[in-house]
Parts: structure tokens; C-alpha cells; sequence
């Protein structure tokens, strides 16, 4: 058996989904035999995971499973092993290191 760290998508409609288009992207650790069937497991637990409910302003939330989209084969897991990476281009370095500076932030804030 090998570990995978797999990417659901999933699509936000809250009420009539007049509102921009909302995506949770979630990181999910699957063990599996293969690559195939680390991305089935992934396809089920998204197909589990949608669901309908209406919040407290009575305003109905869909949340509805769109795909799989990476199965990525972890070499070991150990200290510090890479789980996921992306490729970040930004018009201005120094506006983009400030928020990366202020989301640590408020991480320590929290503890």
C-alpha cells in the first residue's frame, strides 16, 4: 500500500447561486494500491461529501463534488515531507511576501 495526497474540488452555491462562483479545494491523504485506486477512493469520498443544508439566514448551501484533480504518490511520510505545491506568479513580490508575512501572523496569533 502506498500514500497518495489527493485534490477534491468541490462548488459552493449558497441560495439561488447569484454570487460569484465559490470552490473548496481540499487535500485529502488516501492509502491505496495504485494510482487508480487512490484517485477511485477520492471520487468516493467526494461523492460522500456533498450535501444540501440551509444555514441560519435560512439560505439553502449545496456543496457538490466536481472532480479529483491530483493524485500526487508520497515517497515516505517523514518530518517535512512535501504533501502539495503550487507555482505562484505575482505582480508585485513585495505585496504578495507582506501577505504571506501577515497569514503567518495571524497563524501564532491563534496559539
Amino acid at each position: 500500500m502506498n500514500w497518495y495526497v489527493t485534490k477534491l474540488i468541490f462548488r459552493i452555491i449558497s441560495g439561488d447561486g447569484n454570487h460569484p462562483a465559490q470552490f473548496d479545494e481540499q487535500l485529502r491523504l488516501i492509502n491505496a494500491e495504485n494510482d487508480l485506486k487512490a484517485f477511485e477512493k477520492a471520487n468516493k469520498i467526494g461523492a460522500e461529501l456533498q450535501d444540501s443544508f440551509t444555514q441560519a439566514q435560512k439560505q439553502a448551501v449545496q456543496w457538490q463534488f466536481v472532480d479529483v484533480t491530483e493524485v500526487n504518490q508520497l515517497n515516505g511520510l517523514t518530518d517535512g515531507t512535501e504533501l502539495h505545491y503550487q507555482i505562484h506568479e505575482a505582480k508585485d513580490a513585495d505585496l504578495y511576501i507582506a501577505w504571506a508575512h501577515h497569514k503567518a501572523a495571524l497563524l501564532t496569533v491563534k496559539n
